[in-house]
């Protein structure tokens, strides 16, 4: 619940703040790679890669200065493992705060804000009791998540956008158990993403 509030009232902040902005519209796509990391090490995660496109709105005060950008993305996340892949599939809606330079032609910006993930499909439960020493039968993936996006990149010609974004997992995406002491040990989204949008 504080995640959702802090979200909310972030985004307040910037719609607020870029009311006169100017709105365009576009496509975002790209290749996710994304690993999980868990309080302990009972259970190795490594990287997957994945892909996300969807719908994408930016707000810009001038071409150079600040403005907003959020969009609607499925995209696939999980780990890799030794019993196979987790990989699920999410509706991510980030909101970023994002700053231009406002050069010609190769115009770079850069963004950071909250994201939301609400899983639409993939399994919620996986077993991994084969070959995992010590996990009793199951990871248990959340139906929700939230973070932080932290993106780079530049604007080719002013329809062409390329960057990259690290997302930083603020929330408990996935559970695993101990045999030993039966608690559980939550683990936590990691991605970098490389993507192109496509303004109209």
């Amino acid at each position: 619940m504080k995640n959702v509030k802090f979200f909310l009232i972030v985004a307040a902040l910037l719609v607020v703040s870029t009311a006169d902005a100017q709105l365009r519209f576009g496509v975002k796509g790209g290749v996710n790679v994304a690993k999980a990391k868990f309080e302990k090490k009972y259970f190795k995660s490594g990287n997957i890669t994945g892909f996300h496109v969807g719908p994408t709105l930016e707000g810009m005060v001038g071409q150079g200065g600040i403005g907003i950008e959020t969009a609607v993305l499925y995209s696939q996340k999980g780990f890799n493992s030794d019993n196979g892949k987790v990989r699920n599939a999410y509706m991510e809606i980030p909101l970023h705060l994002k700053f231009k330079l406002g050069l010609p032609l190769v115009n770079p910006y850069v963004a950071v804000g909250p994201y939301i993930d609400i899983r639409i499909a993939g399994d919620k439960k996986w077993d991994v009791s084969k070959t995992t020493e010590g996990i009793i039968h199951q990871i248990k993936t959340k139906s929700f998540g939230a973070g932080l996006d932290f993106s780079a990149g530049a604007e080719v010609f002013k329809n062409l956008q390329l960057g990259i974004t690290y997302s930083l997992g603020l929330t408990d995406n996935y559970e695993t158990f101990n045999v030993k002491d039966i608690e559980s040990y939550k683990g936590k989204a990691h991605t970098w993403s490389v993507n192109a949008t496509i303004f109209f």
